[in-house]
């Protein structure tokens, strides 16, 4: 008989592709997760790994049940979620993706409230990629993420919740006037430092840019917004800041803030959550909540 558990085993031994990494993560023994896998392969009747030294590699049949037990074990967390979330809104467990473009600024205005207003809600936190956030929450280890939108993928929904314009941080010696409304033209002679690949302001400061000619060497980028502001009070360039991170980040007088003439560059800030998760009233009132939280004591004022 097929179960759970050994869906659960085959998904974790075909994401980790190594026994024992797959048995850590399931807090059983390497064996028993062997023997799990084997007994399913038996009542399918067909080979899911393939049987060599090193890492076990998925048969082309496995990689299709993989793939449907991850979908199969997604529904059940939905299920159970159904179960336990009908009753209070924001209670339990709530498993948050958030992009670090975001984390930093709004988390310390939702956190507090979300304690104070929800003291039932144990959230578990995962800061990290848009891309690494989308493949959890897909495969259901994920409820809901915080990040910029669009999300292109038709098994997520998505709500938008606020625009985050952007600014074009200079050196304060910087012969622009601190009045000046700046075009991509603007950032044409200067050196336009980023973050690394994967992260989408990179993205979205690339293709507001795309039209002028940029100073940048496109391969290199910092982990943070902190360390590139720190490049830029050094004189080393400039960079697109996102406005919900101003206060955190503008915290040196070596550096300005300029506003971008209309139309002004921004990303839109929303949630997504796969489309069969039953616990939507619960992502509505965490967006009312950011929406407040944003809506708050604004932003470091620029000319």
């Amino acid at each position: 008989m097929l179960t759970i558990r050994q869906l659960r085993y085959l998904d974790a031994l075909a994401r980790c592709q190594h026994f024992g990494r797959a048995a850590e993560e399931c807090a059983v023994s390497q064996p028993a997760l062997s023997m799990q896998i084997r007994e399913l392969e038996e009542f399918l009747g067909i080979d899911l790994f393939e049987r060599r030294p090193g890492a076990p590699v998925l048969t082309e049949a496995g990689i299709e049940i993989a793939q449907r037990a991850g979908a199969i074990l997604s529904a059940t967390r939905d299920l159970v979620d159904l179960a336990h979330h009908r009753a209070k809104t924001l209670s339990g467990t709530l498993r948050l993706g958030v992009i670090p473009t975001l984390a930093p600024y709004l988390l310390p205005h939702v956190l507090p409230r979300l304690q104070q207003e929800h003291p039932d809600l144990r959230l578990e936190l995962l800061e990290t990629l848009t891309k690494g956030l989308l493949a959890e929450l897909g495969r259901g280890t994920l409820d809901v993420l915080l990040l910029a939108l669009p999300v292109d993928a038709p098994e997520f929904e998505t709500t938008h919740l606020l625009v985050d314009r952007f600014l074009l941080a200079v050196p304060a010696d910087d012969p622009l006037p601190d009045n000046a409304r700046v075009t991509p033209r603007d950032v044409d002679t200067r050196r336009l430092i980023l973050l690394e690949e994967g992260h989408c302001l990179r993205e979205h400061a690339l293709d507001f840019c795309a039209k002028a000619r940029i100073n940048s060497n496109a391969s290199l980028g910092a982990t943070s917004l902190a360390t590139i502001m720190q490049m830029v009070a050094c004189g080393y360039g400039v960079t697109l800041v996102p406005e919900v991170a101003v206060d955190v980040e503008l915290r040196d007088n070596r550096v300005k803030l300029l506003r971008f003439a209309e139309p002004q560059p921004s990303r839109g800030i929303g949630l997504a959550w796969r489309r069969t998760s039953p616990r939507k009233a619960d992502f509505a009132l965490l967006g009312q909540m950011v929406v407040s939280a944003v809506n708050g004591p604004g932003p470091r004022r620029t000319h």
